[in-house]
């Protein structure tokens, strides 16, 4: 759609729920980019978790009614606005979040929060690395503080955030094993950085786990299903071992004994609360990871804009995940 009709398609959320919230709106005014801002033509937005928590009202981040969901685009520069001076028109770009909403043909970002995206990836692959690959870093790295040496579980491994944790686990020199619920899930993991994978659809695969790592334990798990898997999570674990709590869905009941016997931590990781100067670390470490070779990520469901309800069904009640999701305007 030409960016001279003004109007655009974008997906607007008048009032939170279920998927059938998203309302798919042919009319929608194209944003223009304020001071320090750049307009970008969606090629591929990411689909994120945290974006159906959002939509259902039970996120502690409620945004203002009506509202665009979608924070991880990637595309071409359309304009920019006052004090850009780092992108121009027709450059290929990749966000860390949008101020529009990315579930559109077009979707305003700030300009700090915009980077270059290498000619070695796709838009589709741009799409895929905000929230996963920034979270994974972030979960890894500024607060589990992984070293070389150490092993990580990442328990669901096969989705967007579990395939950032194993590259970039693999990258920094940790023994890195992985989870996911079927066959291919576990190729993919495998694939992607892990040594060892797991299906944690089988019975025993936690003393499979345990079998592995002996009586070591794992030093960090990165834990995307808190609810289902934390007690179960600290018996894996090293001493001084910790958990990442970077997704839960519903409460979960410990022994808080299970964390005194190997002074072991539960750590969560919340994005959204990362600091100038720590945002600036991720994307310093990503982008040469990009440029390394090393960061290349793996795209699994793509669908049409039109089809953002089943998108948003899909992403939490899919039988394995093996990559990462995308929306296509």
């Amino acid at each position: 759609m030409a960016a001279t009709r003004r109007v655009m398609r974008a997906v607007r959320v008048f009032e939170f729920g279920g998927p059938e919230v998203l309302k798919l709106q042919p009319d929608v005014a194209i944003p223009d980019p304020e001071e320090n801002q750049v307009l970008v033509k969606v090629h591929a937005c990411g689909v994120n978790p945290v974006e159906t928590y959002i939509r259902s009202g039970s996120y502690a981040r409620r945004p203002a009614l009506p509202y665009t969901p979608g924070s991880d685009v990637a595309g071409a520069v359309e304009r920019v606005g006052e004090g850009v001076a780092a992108f121009k028109k027709g450059d290929r770009v990749f966000t860390l979040g949008t101020i529009s909403g990315g579930y559109a043909d077009y979707a305003v970002a700030a300009a700090d929060r915009t980077f270059p995206l290498s000619d070695s990836l796709d838009f589709k692959q741009g799409a895929a690395i905000g929230i996963p690959y920034f979270t994974a870093y972030r979960a890894l790295c500024q607060r589990g503080h992984a070293r070389a040496g150490e092993s990580v579980l990442v328990h669901g491994a096969s989705g967007g955030v579990g395939i950032a944790t194993c590259q970039i686990a693999r990258a920094y020199g940790l023994k890195v094993l992985g989870t996911a619920g079927t066959e291919e899930g576990m190729n993919v993991v495998l694939r992607n950085g892990a040594h060892q994978a797991f299906n944690h659809r089988e019975p025993n695969y936690m003393d499979e786990i345990k079998e592995h790592t002996g009586t070591g334990g794992v030093d960090i798990i990165i834990e995307m299903l808190s609810n289902v898997n934390l007690a179960a999570d600290l018996q894996l674990l090293s001493r001084a071992g910790r958990v990442m709590v970077v997704g839960s869905r519903g409460p979960v009941e410990i022994n808080p004994r299970d964390t005194m016997s190997k002074e072991s931590s539960i750590i969560g990781v919340n994005l959204f609360l990362a600091t100038e100067e720590e945002r600036r670390e991720c994307a310093a470490a990503l982008l040469h990871g990009i440029e390394a070779g090393w960061l290349k990520p793996t795209v699994g469901s793509e669908y049409p804009l039109a089809e953002v309800v089943k998108a948003h069904e899909d992403i939490i009640h899919s039988s394995g995940a093996r990559g990462k999701m995308v929306l296509l305007p």
